[in-house]
């Protein structure tokens, strides 16, 4: 069997937070995409699958129905998950997503998307490269750099066409309230439901990251589906570290709900330990042509937007 002419797109848990916004980038550049997850994906053709937990031979039989040019990994666990957890998300469905792909008779193109924390963190005012080290300080980043490197050795090993984008933060419409600033939005939102000014606890707010908008991040995702990148490992992010305080209070500011932002306690999660994040987005551009387009005030009025005109879904 030769590959179709069309792209035909396959997105590894397309109903997810991501997922959504990558299905859509894809179909707005004319592919067909099909998600492939738990539970269906609003506005795309979708396949019910359990990568980890199902048949391993299920997504191989969707992949060449399908006739799979692109296959995105937008599954995987990320915020307060613990490491079987990890594993299970971020290497062993990564292993079957191979596995998988090896058995469509044609090359297939695969997007990871991997994360920065699969490097050694930065020195303040340092910007990340592809060169950094790769020795992730967290069981999180060990965990998606253990996905992010079967990858690149199946590219090596003639079975797929790889290529992993490193995501910084991600923010925008539709970001779970497992995270900071949809826990912020979750919480906003609430009170302005009751009537009541919020009052919102967090653990302190001083460090500054990059934050990319989850629209920008399904644009690179989309251009990396078709330009020459195999092999590679690519940074997506803004390219500026912003403090997390003036997010949360750009946030509550654009609700226009009374709020009370109290910091206590001590950070925790993935990125807890880590003063200042930003990397470079020179490769992104070279290769794939990407350069973010959305700015914090835009990217905070869609997540404001979605979050009081649409319910929170759960997980892909």
């Amino acid at each position: 069997m030769t590959a179709p002419d069309a792209v035909h797109a396959v997105v590894v848990g397309g109903s997810g937070f991501l997922g959504r916004h990558i299905c859509a980038a894809l179909t707005a550049r004319g592919a067909r995409v099909l998600s492939a997850a738990r539970r269906p994906a609003p506005g795309v053709p979708s396949a019910r699958i359990d990568l980890v937990g199902g048949a391993p031979a299920a997504l191989a039989d969707v992949l060449v129905e399908h006739r799979a040019t692109v296959v995105v990994n937008a599954a995987g666990a990320v915020w307060d998950y613990d490491e079987r957890a990890l594993d299970t998300s971020n290497v062993v469905l990564v292993e079957r997503l191979r596995d998988a792909v090896a058995k469509v008779p044609h090359r297939v193109r695969v997007v990871q998307l991997g994360s920065v924390f699969e490097y050694e963190l930065p020195a303040p005012g340092r910007h990340l490269t592809e060169e950094a080290p790769e020795t992730p300080a967290t069981s999180y980043g060990r965990s998606k750099l253990k996905g992010s490197r079967i990858v690149l050795d199946a590219t090596r090993a003639g079975l797929l066409d790889g290529v992993v984008l490193r995501a910084t933060s991600c923010a925008g419409p539709g970001l779970p309230r497992s995270s900071l600033l949809g826990r912020v939005a979750a919480q906003l939102r609430d009170a302005a439901e009751r009537g009541e000014p919020a009052v919102i606890r967090l653990a302190p707010l001083t460090a500054e990251r990059d934050f990319v908008d989850c629209r920008d991040l399904a644009a690179a995702v989309a251009a990396a589906a078709t330009l020459p990148a195999v092999g590679r490992t690519v940074n997506i992010g803004s390219g500026t570290a912003v403090s997390v305080r003036r997010l949360v209070d750009l946030l509550v500011s654009v609700s226009g709900v009374p709020a009370t932002v109290v910091e206590e306690g001590a950070a925790t999660g993935r990125s807890a330990g880590v003063d200042w994040l930003a990397v470079h987005t020179g490769l992104a551009e070279r290769l794939l042509g990407w350069r973010p387009r959305h700015t914090l005030a835009s990217t905070v009025r869609a997540m404001w937007s979605e979050a009081i005109t649409n319910a929170e879904e759960g997980p892909d």
